[in-house]
C-alpha cells in the first residue's frame, strides 16, 4: 500500500508567513495610496487658497469678480471682467458686458495672472478649458454660497467664499482631509462637507438620504460616515 504524503508543519508554516507578507504588503500598498490622494486633495486646496488670497492682494479685488482685469492682466480675453461687487458668484452682470458666470471667471483670471499653473478661458459652461478638475475629474469650484456643511441651496448656511473639491471623491479621503487640516466634522471647521455636483454623474448626499452617504447627520457638527460611505462626496474649505 502506498503511503500518502501532505504538507509538513514547517512548509505549512512557511506558506503561511508568505500569504501574510504579501497580504500585509497589499494592505501597505492601499494606505500608501491612500495617503497620496489625501495628500493631494490638501495640497490642491491650499494651492488655490494662496492663489486666491495672492491675487486679492495684488490687484486689490478677486479674481472672477475684477473690473479691470482685461486691462491689467496680459492675456485675458475679451469681455472677462467681473463686476466687482466683493462676491464670486453666478449670473453677475459687470457693465458694459452680457452676464457673467464669475465662479468660472476665477480661473481665467488666476492663471493668466500666473497664480496657477495651467491656462484656462473663459467660457459660461465649465469645461476642461475653463476650470481644473479634483483627482476623480470633477471640475472644482470657487464661489460665494452656502452650500456646504448643513447648507442646501434651499436652505444656506452663512455665505461665504468657499473652494470645492468638486464630487465622486470617496468618504474615506474626504474624511481624512478633514482630519488633517481642521476639526474632522462634516458641519462645522474651515473643511466641511458639501454637495456640490460638478460634472459628477450624481450631487453627494448626506445623512438624510435612503442611498449610502457622506454623513450620518445633517444637523449640529454631524459625523463622517467613513466606514460605509459613499464614495460620490465632496468638501469645501471655507475663505
Amino acid at each position: 500500500m502506498k503511503r500518502q504524503q501532505g504538507f509538513t508543519l514547517i512548509e505549512i508554516a512557511i506558506v503561511l508567513v508568505i500569504i501574510g507578507l504579501l497580504l500585509g504588503g497589499v494592505l501597505k500598498g492601499q494606505e500608501l495610496i491612500t495617503s497620496a490622494r489625501v495628500r493631494n486633495m490638501i495640497s490642491t486646496q491650499d494651492g488655490v487658497k494662496a492663489a486666491y488670497f495672492g491675487f486679492l492682494d495684488r490687484f486689490r479685488a478677486l479674481p472672477g469678480d475684477y473690473t479691470l482685469a482685461t486691462t491689467n492682466i496680459t492675456g485675458i480675453s475679451a469681455n472677462s471682467n467681473g463686476n466687482g461687487n466683493g462676491r464670486i458668484e453666478t449670473g453677475a452682470t459687470p457693465v458694459a458686458s452680457s452676464v457673467v458666470e464669475e465662479h468660472i471667471l476665477v480661473w481665467e483670471h488666476l492663471s493668466k495672472a500666473g497664480f496657477i499653473n495651467g491656462t484656462y478661458t473663459y467660457n459660461a459652461t465649465a469645461s476642461a478649458t475653463t476650470s481644473p478638475t479634483n483627482p476623480y475629474g470633477v471640475y472644482m469650484q470657487v464661489i460665494y454660497d452656502g452650500i456646504y456643511g448643513a447648507g442646501t441651496s434651499g436652505t444656506p448656511a452663512a455665505l461665504r467664499h468657499n473652494i470645492k473639491t468638486g464630487s465622486q471623491v470617496p468618504v474615506e479621503i474626504i474624511v481624512e482631509v478633514d482630519r488633517k487640516i481642521d476639526d474632522g466634522s462634516p458641519n462645522t471647521g474651515g473643511f466641511q462637507f458639501s454637495r456640490y455636483q460638478g460634472n459628477g454623474a450624481a450631487a453627494p448626499t448626506d445623512g438624510s438620504a435612503t442611498t449610502p452617504a457622506c454623513t450620518s447627520a445633517t444637523t449640529a457638527a454631524g459625523i463622517w460616515n467613513a466606514t460605509n460611505g459613499s464614495t460620490n462626496c465632496g468638501g469645501a474649505s471655507l475663505l
